[in-house]
């Protein structure tokens, strides 16, 4: 089971703590350490192994930088760094990895399909849709879009947004989805509608994954940050304020280069995402 996961963790970016000290130059204990303090959030496998995120170790390489260069102590750090918004506070919500877990789960039981079935199928491992199921690992929104895909059902489905289709949403009411490491996806209207509204929050080093396709159209508008688009072999980086139309069925991934969060209004029009 666990190799099963490692390899899962590969394609889906994650870094063991032993990858990640020898990438800093510091020890696994003192990354240990740092995590007691907050600086690090790395999740964890069935068998409590300590998976990292390309957002961690741009985290962590920072905080390396404040210790040898500048000085300063591990308080010192975690206040610098939270100063600088460059912390997320924690890995997705339980209850949201909770939720999507049990929908993935009821879904697979529904059609009568093994997990291996659908694994082989969507080009994941079997260890790493088990720790999906069972709320132990988030996934990326290229993987999450293959496995809705398979299900015949769309990401807008893991929201469990089925019902009435409200004309005011605020911002406490809006239907929230953890897609992957660094990546929260804020649903903006949901119901019989003809586009679909999200706000992404983009963590520094988080993105899509592989690159996904789609049917329909898709408009964005970066309202704060940075975002490295790629679209059929061209490569855009989209700065504040401004704005991008493709069509979803040419192969596209994204990712936050930047150094801060970044948050962007994405529209897709059929509500297929």
């Amino acid at each position: 089971m666990l190799k099963k996961i490692s390899r899962a963790k590969s394609s889906e970016g994650y870094l063991k703590i032993g990858d990640v000290a020898r990438r800093l130059d510091i020890s696994p204990s003192v990354l240990r350490s740092w995590e007691k303090l907050g600086l690090t959030h790395p999740r964890r496998t069935s068998s409590s192994y300590r998976l990292y995120t390309h957002h961690d170790v741009s985290v962590l390489k920072r905080a390396r930088y404040l210790r040898r260069v500048r000085g300063l102590n591990a308080p010192a750090i975690l206040q610098l760094l939270r100063q600088k918004k460059l912390l997320r506070t924690s890995a997705a919500p339980a209850r949201e990895l909770e939720a999507i877990g049990k929908r993935l789960r009821q879904a697979r039981l529904q059609q009568g399909k093994s997990l291996a079935e659908v694994a082989s199928s969507v080009g994941i491992s079997v260890g790493f849709l088990s720790a999906l199921e069972r709320s132990r690992m988030s996934a990326s929104v290229g993987t999450l879009r293959k496995i809705a895909g398979f299900y015949k059902l769309n990401i807008l489905d893991l929201f469990g947004a089925a019902g009435s289709k409200p004309r005011l949403v605020r911002p406490a009411d809006r239907k929230r989805l953890q897609a992957g490491p660094g990546l929260r996806m804020d649903l903006l209207a949901w119901g019989d509608t003809v586009m679909e509204p999200h706000l992404f929050h983009i963590a520094p080093g988080a993105g899509s994954g592989e690159s996904y396709t789609h049917d329909g159209e898709e408009f964005l508008y970066v309202l704060r940050g940075e975002l490295s688009l790629a679209l059929d072999g061209h490569k855009y980086r989209l700065r504040a304020g401004d704005s991008f139309y493709f069509e979803s069925n040419i192969p596209h991934h994204w990712v936050n280069l930047g150094k801060t969060e970044a948050a962007i209004l994405w529209i897709n029009t059929p509500p297929t995402f």
